[in-house]
């Protein structure tokens, strides 16, 4: 296959100075963080009665990495954050792009506090109580569906 097709603009220069090896380097890097971003399992919950799809952060690192640097997250999907134990935790949005709404939601599966969070903030979003899980939506999603604490969140059988 002729690079003209996939490079017309450098045509005839391809293979004088890297320009072939250099584009497909930066063409791998795009798709290679762009598959990152999603690579984490995921797993259709019920919130509050509606059906969502989220990515599951369960280990430090993941939890730490969050949403960041996300441009976008489609409707009616999220990330849940699974702790190991049930304690206070702490969120903030340094390198996140968009606004999004936290719940947090303890051992049984009950939404107890919902927050919303600005792009960008260093603020820490505490919640009130003791929660095993948090769920972050795109902002205002919760109070669209009719979802807030004492709403039941339910989960696959794995958790």
């Amino acid at each position: 296959m002729s690079s003209k097709l996939f490079f017309p603009a450098i045509r005839g220069r391809v293979c004088r100075g890297g320009y072939l090896t250099v584009s497909i380097i930066l063409i791998l890097s795009v798709f290679t963080a762009a598959c990152s971003a999603s690579s984490l399992p995921t797993v259709v919950l019920t919130v509050g009665g509606h059906e969502i799809t989220a990515e599951v952060a369960d280990s430090a690192e993941e939890r730490a990495t969050g949403l960041m640097n996300r441009k976008t997250l489609p409707e009616h999907h999220g990330m849940l954050f699974v702790f190991d134990t049930d304690s206070q935790v702490s969120f903030w949005m340094k390198n996140t792009l968009i606004p999004l709404s936290i719940a947090f939601i303890s051992s049984d599966g009950t939404i107890r506090q919902i927050e919303d969070m600005e792009p960008g903030s260093l603020a820490s979003t505490v919640s009130d109580r003791h929660v095993r899980y948090a769920l972050e939506m795109n902002q205002g999603w919760f109070e669209e569906n009719g979802v807030g604490p004492g709403d039941p969140v339910v989960f696959p059988k794995i958790f």
